[in-house]
């Protein structure tokens, strides 16, 4: 398949080199930076581009891995010349819809993960979650998902909105209380690496067991005095202390409705 990306990313990034690892054509490049399309173009034997109208015209893909923000005005650039190939955005949140009278062919091709360009990432675990408006474009996506990973899903646009705000709690959010943790070490040189061996195991627990079994800690119970001590620990910086209340609440509120739940049908 002959492949152009728009976006040099790091979603686009990793993307990009597995598409070309999997026997497809990475044709063209395309980045407002010379440096970023050169980067990776190199990487996929593909032409880098700064100037969106020379991407070519006869492509079989066009994967559109940009902002938020810029992908409808580059779509509107791009897709009104190039009515034979399938345009596919790889955004989260962004509805299929905005392809919607600007090309003929078109999709959602989003792996859920977390990339950075300096990590590889094996696709194979990866899930994508795919969309088209016909099911010729919705069968040629799974198929090309299908080649990377083994989790391929067929998922609308409203779903998908839901699913990319369930991955903020579970990654965006986490990795932030990671940062927190580190903050509150750093006040006595203690190095954020002695917390791995504990985020690791609290990661490997929810391969198992449910996140809300494996909830631990004072605000499962809502131990005041372990609670009570750590609040006047945070006096001295507020943002983290309304974040540590909030947390300790919503944990409390779920245990309750556990054991209530629990309750009613034993």
């Amino acid at each position: 398949m002959k492949i152009v990306f728009i976006g040099a990313g790091n979603l686009a990034t990793n993307l990009a080199k597995a598409l070309f690892k999997a026997g497809n054509d990475i044709i063209q490049v395309y980045s407002r930076t010379e440096t970023s399309a050169r980067m990776l173009a190199e990487k996929v034997d593909a032409e880098a581009l700064t100037d969106v109208d020379r991407i070519v015209d006869k492509a079989d893909l066009y994967v559109l891995s940009v902002k938020d923000s810029v992908l409808a005005e580059l779509i509107e650039k791009l897709g009104a010349a190039r009515k034979s190939g399938l345009f596919v955005h790889t955004a989260g949140s962004i509805s299929v819809d905005v392809f919607n009278g600007k090309t003929e062919r078109y999709g959602v091709l989003y792996p859920m993960q977390s990339f950075s360009k300096q990590k590889e990432v094996d696709f194979k675990h990866i899930p994508f979650f795919i969309e088209a408006n016909n099911d010729e474009d919705c069968n040629m996506l799974h198929a090309l998902a299908s080649s990377l990973s083994d989790r391929v899903y067929d998922l609308g646009s409203e779903a998908r909105k839901h699913l990319h705000l369930a991955a903020v709690f579970a990654c965006n959010f986490a990795n932030h209380c990671y940062e927190l943790s580190a903050e509150v070490l750093d006040k006595y040189n203690i190095p954020f690496s002695v917390m791995l061996q504990l985020i690791d195991e609290t990661s490997r627990k929810v391969h198992t067991v449910s996140p809300i079994d494996a909830q631990t800690g004072p605000a499962v119970r809502y131990d005041e005095n372990v609670i009570g001590m750590q609040r006047e620990l945070l006096a001295g910086n507020p943002r983290i202390q309304k974040i540590y209340d909030m947390m300790s609440s919503s944990i409390h509120e779920v245990a309750k409705k556990k054991e209530n739940k629990e309750k009613k049908y034993k």
